[in-house]
């Protein structure tokens, strides 16, 4: 516990209130004196066995001389912080190293008390830290420290708590009764809750999801063919495990964290930092901040500018064993900090790609599989959006939905499928017209592009997908992402045609039973649905997205508006599509008979996707949705069309300026859970409507078993 270092070191001296007075000491002065000072506890807990480690100090102590006590603790040496402190303790005296996300602060306790006869006066804040592994370390996994450590052994929580509270004199003293006694509090609170509730609870939350098997049609494809759909599927099981990585909720491992021990795989542990996923998922530090970031950005060139905002670089600290600065942050590409995965990855695509007849999916696949390795994506994204092959498939990182800190990091993703010839060659018209639905865009002419290439479509049935995928089931994608591209090549866009179909039968028409007026009921079928979807997606391909700035500086909509991006685009994808679709009506691109199914389908898919709050409430305050009596909703036809035009003039000026503040207010007054919104998804749970479907693959396992 660092009281036998052989350079004393020393302490920063702290008032009676925890705050630093700016002087430090040496540390037998600190203890002769009674200065108030800063101490770490750390303490491992075993989930599975309830129990925490207690390690039995050394005789040679000068406090507690071989006594049980606390799993791991230390002062905090002047200068370093109490995280750092509370790592580095944990990995000296017991040899077990963990990243910051391991540790949870509990609470701070104050301890004043007096020992050896006066001659040792302790007057420390001791930050409570809670490390929780999901099974108990093996005992022979720990590396002690023989200066510090005689012992270490588990005990019960219940069972170390009746000997503290007795006063047993082989356990350092702790007032159970006290503050100290929080401890057992939380872990018996957050631990020992009745599992048959929690278990009963989960599975009404997995009831809420429709299971379905995913089929394609494999027919047209040759021998070949499948042995290539077999490696890109382990290819693309790879990203489930690097999207994890990306994207930790409550559990992670270490297998490095202690020396090695035949038959066990490592520390397995819950992150503490928060204890819910963070909202920068694990592409920041932890204990990392907006202003931090910012600040440390200010010191960089314009080149690391770009890579520290980019997609595919995470942020992480120079040493984290020191503590942090506005310096102390850098930038980490991809292929470096993911590089067991994505190189695995990259030799299945490279051996698909030898396979494979077909020269744009061997251009794909080999430039996809340098790109894991290079960190440089332009390429092979550039090959994705010229694919014209059969097997469709799409790879790599995308989408910044999970980045909530700042929306500037891409997660891994994969969608394998088989194209739908017939169904693509039918969606060209919508593709052709970009430049003129961009340029009639309800917004000022200045904002508008002369140059919006046309969005090629493609129509797949899926085979497998995974990664950034285990949520809500996409019916529809497009991309890049990546501005350059967008600006330079335009987007491309892929239809999910078998997940669209069962999400329209379980999850649409179930809403359109339970919701709506009874005379608006059988407006819309499957192809009016798929037509909407269309229309959605590629109205993500035309509005701002590279802009300039009132001083006159470059930049994007999504460094501009940052965490709001994502729910600004999709909320403009939502009504921009709505505009076009019945711009495209009113010249005879299609039937007049088709305005109202798709202006309908704007009211179902607010109940559908309740993130789309926004939406529905500026729609339902402009009259163009209507809550009737019965507590059933109708579509006002003589005031939707200027409503959603309105809104989308709204969206489309906020990201051509890169207002956020505009953006914020907007989503703060709009983006509310209102009453009409409530009672919809009430009635919703009652009649248990899905929230979305839960897909297999069996054409998977029948793929890779004949491998």
């Amino acid at each position: 516990m660092g009281d036998g270092d052989h350079e004393e070191e020393e302490f920063d001296i702290l008032t009676k209130t925890g705050l630093k007075t700016g002087f430090s000491k040496p540390r037998s002065a600190v203890h002769r004196d009674g200065d108030y000072h800063r101490a770490v506890h750390v303490w491992i807990f075993a989930e599975s066995t309830q129990q925490l480690l207690l390690q039995k100090r050394a005789d040679c102590k000068d406090s507690w001389p071989g006594l049980w006590d606390i799993s791991s603790a230390g002062h905090v040496s002047a200068g370093d912080t109490s995280l750092i402190t509370a790592r580095r303790e944990l990995q000296e005296e017991l040899g077990v190293t963990l990243p910051n996300d391991a540790f949870e602060l509990l609470f701070v306790f104050l301890q004043e008390c007096v020992t050896n006869g006066g001659k040792f006066i302790d007057n420390e804040f001791d930050d409570v830290y809670l490390v929780t592994t999901l099974d108990p370390i093996p005992l022979e996994a720990f590396t002690l420290q023989e200066s510090e450590v005689s012992a270490v052994k588990y005990i019960s929580v219940e069972e170390y708590k009746h000997l503290l509270a007795n006063g047993d004199p082989q356990y350092a003293p702790y007032d159970v009764d006290g503050p100290y006694g929080q401890l057992f509090d939380i872990i018996t609170k957050r631990y020992q809750k009745n599992t048959e509730a929690q278990s009963l609870l989960l599975q009404q939350k997995l009831a809420r999801y429709a299971p379905i098997s995913l089929t394609a049609e494999l027919t047209g494809l040759t021998e070949e063919d499948k042995e290539v759909l077999a490696l890109l599927i382990q290819a693309a099981k790879i990203m489930d495990d690097i999207f994890y990585k990306q994207t930790p909720l409550l559990t992670d491992s270490f297998p490095e964290a202690t020396k090695q021990v035949a038959g066990w795989k490592g520390v397995e542990y819950k992150a503490a930092f928060p204890i819910l996923k963070p909202p920068g998922a694990s592409f920041y530090p932890p204990d990392m901040d907006k202003m931090e970031f910012e600040l440390w950005m200010k010191g960089l060139s314009e080149k690391e500018k770009q890579d520290a905002t980019g997609f595919f670089n995470v942020i992480r600290r120079h040493n984290d064993t020191h503590s942090s600065s506005t310096s102390d942050l850098r930038i980490v590409p991809y292929s470096q900090e993911y590089s067991p995965y994505l190189a695995k990855a990259a030799e299945l695509l490279h051996k698909a790609g030898d396979l494979t007849s077909s020269p744009s999916l061997k251009r794909l696949l080999h430039s996809k599989a340098d790109a894991f390795l290079s960190n440089d994506y332009y390429d092979s994204d550039i090959a994705w959006m010229e694919l014209d092959s059969k097997l469709d498939v799409t790879i790599g990182p995308y989408e910044t939905y999970e980045d909530v800190l700042f929306g500037y990091k891409a997660t891994f993703e994969a969608f394998i499928g088989v194209r739908d010839d017939k169904a693509t060659s039918q969606l060209k018209l919508f593709g052709d017209q970009l430049q003129v639905l961009e340029q009639n865009l309800p917004m000022d002419d200045m904002y508008k592009s002369t140059d919006v290439i046309y969005a090629r479509i493609r129509v797949i049935q899926l085979v497998y997908n995974s990664g950034d995928v285990k949520g809500p089931q996409t019916v529809a994608f497009n991309l890049p992402n990546d501005e350059r591209i967008v600006k330079d090549r335009g987007s491309s866009m892929v239809m999910l045609k078998n997940v669209s179909e069962p999400k329209f039968k379980l999850i649409l028409q179930p809403i359109d039973e339970s919701c709506i007026i009874k005379e608006q009921r059988d407006l819309v079928d499957f192809d009016y649905f798929f037509t909407h979807t269309i229309c959605h997606e590629c109205c993500h391909g035309i509005g701002p997205h590279t802009i300039t700035l009132p001083c006159d500086q470059s930049s994007t909509v999504r460094l501009e508006l940052q965490e709001l991006h994502s729910a600004l685009e999709e909320a403009k994808a939502d009504l921009v599509g709505l505009w076009a679709l019945n711009f495209l009506i009113a010249k005879n691109y299609f039937q007049r008979a088709l305005r109202s199914p798709c202006m309908f389908l704007s009211l179902l898919d607010a109940f559908a996707h309740n993130g789309q709050a926004l939406q529905f409430n500026w729609l339902f305050e402009k009259g163009a949705f209507v809550l009737l009596p019965d507590q059933t909703f109708s579509v006002d036809f003589d005031k939707i069309e200027d409503a959603v035009e309105s809104l989308s003039r709204e969206i489309l000026t906020i990201q051509a300026k890169g207002d956020k503040d505009a953006a914020q207010k907007l989503l703060e007054k709009y983006g509310q859970m209102t009453q009409p919104l409530t009672i919809a998804l009430e009635k919703l749970t009652k009649v248990q409507v899905p929230v979305d479907i839960a897909p297999d693959f069996p054409i998977v396992s029948n793929l890779l078993h004949k491998k």
